[in-house]
């Protein structure tokens, strides 16, 4: 039977990754220097290429520090998954496709999966935020209790949500009924 992952040829799996690590050139895993030798080539994956840092005499290679180090897969596998994840294709397809186990595709995909999250910067707001489909609560019905409570703080000192559609933050109010939703100070 074909299979992709016999389609995928090993040595392109490695430039690709070279290409994709240093693409200003191959510099050290753990100084960064450029002052790199080859060092031979491993020898299971005739592909992967060693090397040695002239500066801190480190030995690395082409997957060293990356989530497909010293795994029993070889890369070409892990690519040919990578690419079938973002296919949007089910675990149990793709253990199929690569005749792999569904727990062995499992792990795989969950470990790619939480890389790429790791990998993700982090969201950052400016300027004018807009949303859409605010549910606010107009009153507490049957709890008065809250009424009493409006922009007041917990125990832990954070603010209580404030009665009806107005929240508070550093003195300052909002009333969420408005579509401007301008941040009052004093109110």
């Amino acid at each position: 039977m074909l299979t992709l992952s016999k389609l995928i040829d090993e040595d392109k799996c490695y430039e690709t990754i070279r290409t994709m690590r240093w693409p200003d050139g191959v510099c050290c895993t753990d100084c960064g220097a450029k002052n790199i030798t080859k060092r031979g080539k491993h020898a299971t994956y005739s592909a992967r290429q060693r090397y040695i840092c002239g500066e801190c005499g480190r030995h690395f290679d082409d997957l060293t520090d990356t989530i497909f180090a010293g795994r029993h897969q070889p890369l070409k596998t892990w690519i040919a998954c990578l690419y079938l994840m973002g296919l949007n294709v089910s675990n149990q397809q793709i253990a199929d496709e690569l005749s792999l186990h569904k727990d062995d595709v499992h792990q795989m995909t969950s470990e790619l999966r939480q890389a790429v999250a790791d990998k993700r910067p982090e969201v950052q707001l400016s300027g004018t935020v807009e949303f859409d489909e605010v549910y606010v609560t107009a009153g507490h019905k049957g709890q008065p209790e809250q009424v009493k409570k409006k922009g007041a703080r917990d125990a832990d000192g954070k603010l209580e949500r404030a009665s009806g559609a107005r929240y508070a933050r550093n003195g300052k109010t909002a009333d969420l009924r408005d579509d401007s939703a301008r941040w009052r100070s004093g109110d």
